[in-house]
């Protein structure tokens, strides 16, 4: 692809991640999301063979930076790996308030919508949250190794933290009230240091 098709591809995907994860993926239709990007229709047959593609693109794209920034906090040469961690999920807390502009919100957001919908959108969402998982895996076994994080096992205690976020996001967009967020941290540092 020349740079052109890939700024284009790109914008369209840029546009489509904010309709979504205002709207939801159902709710916005092909006219609305090509009105938006002002992208004629043919072009976006020409990036996407059909809506579902252009789903299971925008969750591909939206990890792919997800995880570059994950990475910068987790993958830290600085502290240890409760910090990082302790770090990571204070993020979290400051990217989920407020309007669903949150990278996390695509996750909360299509999961349950699309999950039933499109095989390969759910299996775009699995690979991406077992990537995410396996970061604070590796984190999880740094602190184990460091000693500011207790001996368990990390992969196992890595989903489930994982998915006390993803509940405790879910949550946050029903009531409007950090509470949630805030005790899933407690939770967490509860779960992760040494007794």
């Amino acid at each position: 692809m020349n740079e052109k098709t890939i700024d284009t591809r790109q914008h369209i995907l840029n546009v489509g991640y904010q309709l979504v994860v205002t709207k939801g993926f159902t709710s916005v239709g092909l006219s609305q999301l090509l009105s938006a990007a002002e992208v004629p229709k043919g072009s976006f047959y020409h990036y996407f063979k059909s809506k579902e593609q252009f789903g299971e693109a925008l969750i591909h794209s939206y990890f792919h930076h997800y995880l570059q920034l994950v990475a910068q906090v987790l993958k830290s040469e600085q502290g240890t790996g409760f910090e990082q961690l302790n770090e990571y999920f204070k993020l979290w807390i400051k990217v989920e308030n407020g309007i669903c502009n949150a990278n996390k919100c695509l996750v909360v957001k299509l999961s349950a919508e699309v999950s039933d919908l499109s095989e390969p959108m759910r299996e775009a969402l699995k690979q991406g949250a077992d990537s995410v998982v396996a970061l604070i895996a590796k984190t999880i076994e740094r602190g184990i190794k460091d000693g500011s994080i207790a001996n368990c096992d990390s992969h196992v205690t890595a989903q489930t933290l994982y998915n006390l976020w993803l509940g405790a996001s879910l949550l946050n967009k029903l009531s409007h009230d950090l509470s949630g967020l805030q005790q899933a941290l407690t939770t967490t540092q509860s779960l992760l240091q040494p007794k």
